[in-house]
């Protein structure tokens, strides 16, 4: 098993103005679970790539990483290989073959591993990752969550005993988030790996660790249970105290004895105080444009002649001054959607209508002034560095004017000399938001765009999404983030099976929903059946409690 320390690493990216890492020091010890937490681009992913030195960047580095005592510096590549598994953001970028047979097989085939063990490893992690059902499926035809699990079984096949996950559930809705997150505790406990994994999804992952550590600036500042760290956060009133759990949060609201980290301890908790049953009033419907900014009616989609339909007589209506939250679980359709709706995939069947008129095949969405922020920011970058992708966006719309206040507001001044590719995964989301916004859109379409951003960047570009919303842009806002439509949206719908089946306004809609709701309304439902936000909890029991 292995056992890993960290000895003063300091990491500077070339031309970088500063140290990406500043003297970090820790120790993982064999079997241990430690979670990563900060801010974005405070170094997380950084430092994960130099516990894997195939995969640790180029620049100028001091201080030590040992795996069992030895530099890992030392570990060749076979070494390396086998013993370190690393999982990354990213589903699309770690696979590299087309049948998910083959994919759980090609680490094994690199190593040499003879036919007849390779049939068995092979055969032993898809029954244990329940891949089973669909080994002879194409890569392209599994969905976020089963990529995710794709490449988490593929790394285990070549049996590691020290796991990496760079915020791996990024892309996953809520309930293939914690069955992934499951599976990885599972693994640790079950064989013993030592695992590190830097992740924002803060809900669910805390419960599942030994130990946290915090990272502010390239800086280690807080290691320390789970509770212990957030205690430690909240009492100083540290830049990630926003990002505990809710149940953290209201239990420490409250002065109640312990921290609260589980939905199930948070209720307990608050039931144990004898409040009254209250509701809250029903979410006032916002004031809207009279017409739909844009409409699709009866629409069907399927990406082969012979294939399945994607989008099944979806209907949706979008309208200025609102932003729409659209949730449901990867392989609903949401993506899909949004292709149509910007005209990158016509439909087949239906109709499409911006401001009144209805939209032919092949319509301009740049005349239209449809933009659409892809689940992949990076699609968005041709240029070398970031200013040169802002500088091409607002010369196309004539946007010179715009950009210091854009360019301020996504907090992204420090990566503009940047090549957009070298950026931690949080600063590409902002950079391409920034980008997308020098169109000056009326229509925004956005897939999952706070995937990567800390709970401050979230509050940060919430309050410009209300910006543009009260500008009159009609946005469309598909996300597994509930807690950021829970407090931004102004309306929700849930999308299954290649429809919408049902929409609402926000509180609402998460009352009458068992998995596809806050934290908060879980923790709260029994005494205030319809409270969706943290803050909305605590208010009510501290008016209670008098």
């Amino acid at each position: 098993m292995a056992g890993v320390k960290v000895e003063d690493l300091t990491f500077a990216y070339p031309n970088s103005s500063a140290p990406a890492l500043k003297g970090v020091s820790f120790e993982a010890g064999e079997g241990e679970f430690l979670l990563l937490i900060g801010r974005s681009g405070c170094g997380k992913s950084t430092l994960l790539k130099h516990l894997k030195p195939i995969l640790t960047p180029h620049g100028g580095r001091s201080g030590r990483v040992l795996i069992d005592g030895r530099p890992a510096a030392e570990l060749d590549r076979r070494e390396q290989t086998s013993r370190i598994g690393f999982v990354f953001q990213h589903p699309e970028d770690q696979l590299v073959t087309d049948k998910v047979w083959h994919e759980l097989a090609f680490g094994l085939e690199s190593l040499g591993t003879d036919e007849r063990a390779m049939r068995t490893r092979v055969s032993e992690m898809a029954s244990y990752f329940g891949l089973d059902g669909m080994f002879f499926r194409k890569v392209c035809e599994l969905s976020g969550g089963q990529k995710q699990l794709l490449n988490l079984a593929s790394v285990m096949a070549m049996g590691p005993d020290l796991l990496l996950l760079d915020e791996p559930t990024s892309q996953l809705d809520p309930i293939a988030a914690f069955d992934f997150l499951s599976t990885v505790k599972k693994l640790n406990t079950e064989l013993g790996i030592t695992v590190i994994m830097s992740e924002h999804r803060l809900e669910e992952a805390m419960q599942f660790a030994d130990r946290v550590l915090v990272m502010e600036d390239g800086e280690l500042t807080v290691a320390d249970t789970p509770a212990g760290t957030a205690r430690r956060l909240m009492d100083n009133g540290l830049p990630m105290a926003d990002a505990m759990p809710t149940a953290a949060k209201i239990s420490y609201a409250l002065g109640l004895p312990g921290i609260a980290m589980t939905v199930n301890e948070g209720r307990r908790a608050l039931n144990s105080l004898g409040l009254k049953k209250k509701l809250l009033p029903p979410t006032p419907v916002r004031s809207r444009g009279e017409k739909p900014a844009f409409r699709a009616s009866e629409i069907r989609f399927r990406y082969e002649r012979d294939g399945e339909d994607i989008l099944k007589d979806l209907d949706i209506s979008l309208y200025g001054g609102e932003i729409y939250g659209l949730v449901g679980a990867n392989g609903a359709g949401k993506s899909t959607l949004l292709s149509v709706i910007s005209g990158v995939k016509p439909p087949y069947s239906g109709k499409l209508f911006s401001d009144g008129a209805r939209l032919k095949p092949g319509f301009s969405a740049y005349e239209k002034r449809i933009s659409l922020l892809s689940q992949d920011p990076r699609v968005l970058f041709t240029r070398d560095t970031v200013r040169e992708e802002l500088v091409s966006a607002a010369d196309a719309r004539g946007t010179r004017g715009s950009m210091d206040r854009i360019i301020d507001l996504m907090e992204i001044r420090d990566v503009l000399e940047r090549n957009p590719y070298d950026i931690s995964g949080g600063e590409q989301q902002r950079a391409a938001i920034a980008k997308v916004l020098l169109t000056e859109p009326s229509v925004l379409l956005l897939d999952e765009p706070t995937k990567g951003m800390d709970a401050a960047m979230k509050a940060v570009f919430g309050k410009k999404l209300r910006a543009l919303r009260d500008m009159g842009i009609a946005i469309l806002l598909v996300s597994h983030d509930v807690e950021f439509c829970a407090e931004h949206a102004d309306r929700m719908g849930f999308m299954f099976g290649g429809s919408i089946v049902a929409e609402n306004t926000p509180r609402e809609f998460f009352r009458e929903n068992i998995f596809y709701t806050t934290a908060a309304n879980r923790i709260a439902r029994d005494v205030y059946e319809n409270a969706i936000l943290s803050g909305e909890v605590t208010a009510l029991a501290r008016e209670d409690l008098g």
